[in-house]
């Protein structure tokens, strides 16, 4: 089990990578126009629209799993 200072020493990791990613998606905004990515899907009635970002999550879904996996074999 973890101690109290383990869990805040996480915690505050976990922060502090999501502030760096974050800051690392709004400055790639002038170069990667995410949210409007080909395979991103958007219909619209006079009443409704309907926004599914496929081609974003999988933009985002392989860049996470590659950034996971360079950590984890650092951690080795």
């Amino acid at each position: 089990m973890m101690d109290a200072s383990s869990v805040a020493r996480l915690l505050m990791l976990a922060g502090l990578l999501l502030l760096v990613l974050g800051g690392l998606l709004w400055a790639s905004t002038p170069f990667i126009n995410w949210g409007r990515l080909p395979g991103d899907l958007s219909f619209s009635t006079e009443s409704t629209r309907i926004y599914v970002p496929l081609g974003t999550m999988i933009v985002a879904s392989i860049i996470l799993t590659l950034l996971l996996n360079l950590l984890l074999r650092m951690l080795r």
